[in-house]
Formats: structure tokens, sequence, C-alpha cells
């Protein structure tokens, strides 16, 4: 088993100056925007995974879980997971993995994978949120803000084309 630990892959080439520059300019006007509208709206809307879901529409934008259906999909799916298990088991040690197991089972049943989201359960319940308006705000606001602010990073210059799909 050890033998296949060892790799022996190669290193992925650096990304063009264009993407890194996109990866810049996508992370501060996403999280910017999110920021800004919680300040505005007095309504907050920003989690700690929408971080890493930047990280996904602007670093690698052709990846099936950059997609909207998965970014948004997959934050809906893994706060619902983790409000319900909140709900039914608390907020203990156990009802957090059972929570994050759940959501990723249920997210890949879903097809709508999406790695930041697995962090969902952990927030609905180290935050307390009281309430299925948490699907409303921040997690329906602010990952629709995000692919939102991805469809004009994304899509700016020639050749550059972003969603691969919708649904």
């Amino acid at each position: 088993m050890l033998h296949k630990m060892k790799g022996g892959g190669t290193l992925p080439a650096r990304p063009d100056t264009l993407q890194i520059l996109t990866g810049l300019m996508g992370g501060i006007s996403g999280i910017g925007l999110v920021a800004w509208l919680t300040r505005f709206t007095e309504v907050p809307l920003l989690m700690a995974p929408f971080g890493a879901t930047c990280v996904l529409l602007f670093a690698a934008p052709g990846a099936p879980l950059a997609q909207p259906r998965n970014v948004i999909g997959g934050h809906l799916v893994s706060a619902l997971v983790g409000l319900v298990a909140m709900q039914l088991l608390g907020t203990g040690p156990l009802a957090m993995a059972i929570g994050v197991g759940v959501a990723i089972a249920a997210m890949q049943g879903l097809r709508v994978v999406h790695p930041p989201a697995g962090a969902n359960p952990l927030v609905v319940m180290m935050s307390g949120a009281v309430g299925y308006d948490f699907l409303l705000m921040p997690v329906l606001a602010g990952s629709v803000s995000l692919v939102l602010v991805a469809l004009l990073i994304n899509n700016l210059g020639e050749g550059r084309r972003w969603p691969n799909y919708w649904l």
C-alpha cells in the first residue's frame, strides 16, 4: 500500500499571467461584492467557504466543481444537510462529522459536488444558525452573487467562455 503513496505524476504548468490576474481580480471582486452587500444591507451574507469557492471560480473555472450548478446547488444542499443534522443531532463532534459526511454523499448523489460547500454543515453548527432562512441568507444570496461576478470576470477577453454548463 505504501507504494501507492509515492506519487509519480508531474507538477502542472504555472498558469499564464491572464489566469493569475483573473484569480486576483475575481477574488477581490467576488468577496468584495459579498462583503459590501453585507455591510450595505446589514444582513450577513459572507461565509468562510465562499473564499474557497472563489479559488475554484477564478483559478479553475473550467472544472466541473466550479460550474454554477455545483456552486449554488452544492452550497444549498450542504447547508440544508447541516441544518437538518443540527436539528436531529445537535452540535457535537459526532453531529458535525455526520453532517459533513451526509453533505458529501448528498452532493455526489445530486451531481452538485462543490468542495468548499463541504464546510457548510460546520458553519451551520458553529454559528448556531437558527431556521431555514439561513439557506436564503447567506447561502443562496452569497453563492448567486459569486456566480454573477464569475459570469463577468470569466468572460472578459477573446476566447474566454464560462460556464461550461448550467444544469
